[in-house]
């Protein structure tokens, strides 16, 4: 990002009561944590996690949750705040970062927002479209459908009331598709039409992105993370889940990459595929972060470059000079 628009962003903050407040974000085993680690160890910040599954109790290993080391190291935020029972939304995340920087900020120390979970980041910088509020007994109604029919068949009922929502979307996409459903349930307009349409303000962040040159060094550090995983016991972890009377696959939580393969395999009882499942489905996810990435105003530094680290601190150390927080 320009040194212009740098500024621009910084002085984007009320005068009397400036935001304290970067943004970094990436794709998963690119280097976030360890550089947020790094931060915390210069400057009074505090760190905000930004990660749809790490808001989970019970989901450790295959979150790469930070250990209880470096949670007492360094306060971390948004992070076992949820049952893997319970939904969590685009929306509600911004209301919870809002809330946990205006308290890091009134301790007199700087909000690190970090994690991969980009449509967090869009939602909270460049604001949300106005949405009808979530309906606990609409979803039952739609959970209570497609465990009859399917998703797929809910899929094709979504695509005669929004045409333009079902395109983009999988016919396997349960969450989205049971939220889409829900709009038009609630309000009787397509999901589509709100889009764009009165949007909520968003945040002046500035981001740091980290950006691998080489996929191909992505996917060793995924295949290392994985790897990693495993040994440490995710299988176990996800084999305590399925124990569980209380969950069923098909929760939010329990789709997340990593979880959703282990436990397709526990269920079909052959472990065998589970690694290269895993990878697969991992980096998958790294190409649509950096999908989104690529969308956003950013500053970027190259993960897999020679003194990486270096070079973020030293971003970081821009931008929080530019926020009187360095």
């Amino acid at each position: 990002m320009p040194d212009a628009a740098l500024s621009a962003v910084a002085l984007a903050a009320p005068a009397a009561e400036p935001l304290r407040a970067v943004a970094l974000a990436g794709p998963t085993a690119s280097g976030k944590s360890a550089l947020a680690m790094a931060a915390a160890a210069r400057w009074p910040v505090e760190i905000v996690s930004v990660d749809s599954a790490q808001i989970y109790r019970g989901l450790d290993i295959g979150t790469a949750k930070p250990d209880a080391a470096d949670r007492a190291a360094v306060p971390h935020h948004l992070i076992d705040i949820l049952e893997p029972t319970e939904a969590y939304s685009a929306a509600r995340f911004v209301a919870d970062a809002r809330q946990r920087i205006a308290e890091i900020n009134a301790r007199g120390r700087t909000a690190l927002l970090v994690g991969g979970t980009m449509l967090y980041f869009k939602a909270l910088i460049e604001g949300l479209d106005r949405m009808p509020a979530a309906d606990p007994a609409v979803r039952a109604a739609i959970d209570a459908r497609a465990a009859t029919v399917g998703w797929p068949a809910l899929h094709a009922e979504l695509a005669r009331v929004d045409p333009v929502t079902a395109a983009r979307l999988p016919p396997t996409d349960a969450q989205r598709i049971q939220r889409a459903l829900e709009v038009w349930a609630v309000s009787g307009q397509p999901l589509s039409q709100f889009h764009g349409q009165d949007r909520a303000p968003g945040l002046a962040l500035p981001l740091l992105a980290l950006e691998p040159v080489s996929r191909a060094w992505l996917h060793l550090r995924i295949a290392q993370r994985f790897d990693a995983m495993l040994a440490a016991g995710l299988v176990d972890e996800v084999r305590g889940l399925r124990a569980r009377a209380d969950l069923q696959p098909e929760l939010p939580a329990l789709r997340c990459v990593g979880y959703r393969q282990a436990w397709a395999a526990l269920e079909a009882g052959d472990l065998a595929p589970l690694r290269e499942q895993g990878l697969a489905a991992t980096r998958q996810l790294a190409k649509r972060q950096l999908t989104w990435l690529r969308s956003m105003a950013r500053q970027v530094i190259a993960c897999d470059a020679p003194q990486a680290e270096a070079a973020g601190l030293a971003a970081l150390a821009d931008l929080l000079a530019l926020q009187g927080s360095a």
